[in-house]
């Protein structure tokens, strides 16, 4: 195997791991795998190999290492496989290994080292490379650390991506049932879902394991695993109102762009064969709802032609519809007809940082958002109108002028489609960074593509934003690196929002692409460093 690099290696408990190889009709690579466990510089307390019924009895593999258990069971699939392994193991811990992959000689003791550093977590996992059918490495190493929010990790994508890099607290996974034998792919990805619901996730950068990429796997059949994650991933859906939805919904459109590309490339390489492939690589990317569109600005001009078109419709072909006319749909952004596009947009900001609002909390014309993503955790509530005697503020006056907000009072500051009101908007991000207490947070969205109010802000509607503009404006401020910038829309969403349609009558997953070329909303995430 190759060299490795390593994770910080602390004091090891006196923990025992078993691992748990499965095998079915792969054991031409069994004895590969069976070696890097014996390598390991902490040895398995045991090795259990689960045969899932295949047609060559592993037996005779086994001779020359007796320290292996064999298990042969009836074909019920790789779930219920690990499943029996998991029974059968009597360490507190426990590794999954498939036959036709291996581990680096390093890996228990690498994880053991994380599960120390990593108090609570139920599992924890390394970096892993891809080897081909010889085992020489194809491509780079493969890693991403978790974060302290690892079921909206998790969400957004499979952040282990080979479940052999895992090393999990057996009784966590006794506790969970072990895994779902219902499923035959997807089980390991829904594992961690379920996982990182309840219980913490350490990772570390060290490699643990080696993929084997052949001609065998089942990773190959790309619309099956597609169809299968997304099965997975639709099982995890949050309910609303929750901080992970975003994540969720994040994670449903990177998961179709993954096997989009994927399929493109696969498509790709038959195309140079044969002429004859355009209709099936259609049908394949149709799987992942990608468009011509994203074909073309990926550079793949060939399954962009496959798809239908690559390009914008002939000349005088296009029809206009409803949409020919001078008047738009709403003149009201779409309030008269239910919740306008820019408002699914700021809702889906604030829903992500609702963990932000808390402790004293300021919000602009009322405190509709602090009461609904704050709740209990906000325990002064207070609001500005640029209107004295306005009945629900409790401050008055103009965020350009100095003196309106009072120093270093606030943990968080809500402040939603207002700066464009400001004319001198550069005073205002001073005065509301003063305004915070060291460490509070400022979550604020803006306009970027959007009618004009026809009616009260109409002669103060003074800008537009873009994302450069507000990284410049608010990191002047704040610092760089305390600034977190995210921008929603397409040409989709800013045609609808400009027409004035509602959310509910248009396709709400369309309004989750985001195109950079089409800012609707631009919102920002800025906390206010604490003093040295």
């Amino acid at each position: 195997m190759g060299g490795t690099e390593r994770a910080d290696v602390r004091p090891l408990r006196n923990c025992a791991v078993s691992l748990v190889i499965n095998t079915f009709e792969d054991v031409r690579f069994l004895p590969d795998a069976i070696q890097s466990a014996l390598a390991q510089t902490r040895p398995f307390h045991e090795i259990l190999l689960v045969d899932d019924g295949s047609s060559t009895d592993p037996a005779p593999i086994l001779e020359p290492y007796p320290s292996v258990r064999l298990i042969r069971r009836a074909n019920g699939g790789l779930a219920a496989a690990r499943n029996t392994g998991l029974e059968e193991a009597a360490s507190p811990y426990i590794i999954f290994l498939d036959a036709d992959d291996r581990l680096d000689r390093h890996a228990v003791e690498a994880g053991l080292a994380c599960i120390e550093a990593t108090p609570g977590a139920a599992m924890v996992y390394g970096a892993h490379r891809r080897v081909d059918a010889g085992g020489q490495p194809i491509g780079p190493d493969r890693y991403e650390e978790i974060s302290p929010d690892p079921h909206a990790d998790f969400l957004r994508k499979n952040m282990v991506g080979m479940h052999a890099a895992v090393l999990y607290r057996t009784e966590a996974l006794r506790a969970l049932g072990g895994f779902e034998s219902d499923l035959r792919l997807g089980e390991d990805y829904d594992l961690y879902l379920s996982l990182s619901r309840k219980a913490q996730v350490g990772s570390h950068p060290g490699i643990v394991a080696e993929y084997r990429w052949h001609d065998g796997n089942i990773s190959r059949d790309r619309i099956k695993m597609l169809r299968s994650v997304l099965t997975v991933h639709g099982r995890y859906r949050p309910s609303w109102p929750s901080q992970h939805l975003a994540a969720w919904h994040e994670g449903r459109r990177n998961w179709r762009n993954y096997y989009a590309a994927e399929l493109a490339q696969a498509g790709l390489a038959e195309w140079r064969t044969s002429r004859n492939h355009f209709a099936t690589l259609r049908g394949l990317l149709d799987a992942t709802r990608a468009s011509p569109r994203w074909a073309a600005r990926q550079g793949l001009s060939l399954v962009a032609k496959a798809m239908g078109s690559g390009s914008p419709p002939r000349l005088g072909t296009v029809r206009m519809g409803d949409f020919s006319g001078t008047r738009p749909v709403s003149m009201d952004f779409g309030w008269d007809r239910g919740q306008p596009v820019d408002r699914h947009y700021i809702e889906a900001f604030l829903d992500v940082h609702r963990e932000d609002i808390h402790g004293r909390v300021l919000e602009i014309g009322d405190d509709a958002y602090s009461r609904r993503y704050g709740g209990e955790r906000v325990q002064l509530q207070d609001i500005l109108h640029v209107h004295a005697g306005n009945p629900v503020a409790t401050i008055s006056g103009d965020l350009a002028v100095p003196g309106v907000l009072p120093p270093d009072s606030f943990d968080c500051i809500v402040l939603t489609q207002t700066l464009h009101l400001v004319y001198d908007a550069a005073a205002a991000v001073s005065h509301i960074h003063a305004a915070l207490r060291p460490g509070g947070v400022l979550l604020l969205t803006v306009p970027g593509i959007s009618q004009l109010d026809r009616g009260e802000w109409s002669r103060c509607w003074y800008w537009s934003f873009t994302p450069a503009s507000v990284r410049r404006m608010f990191s002047a401020m704040f610092g760089e690196d305390s600034v977190q910038i995210r921008q929603y829309g397409n040409v989709y969403a800013a045609t609808s929002f400009l027409q004035g349609l509602a959310v509910e009558e248009i396709d709400r997953a369309k309004l989750d692409v985001v195109d950079t070329a089409y800012p609707v909303i631009v919102a920002a995430r800025a906390v206010k460093r604490p003093v040295p």
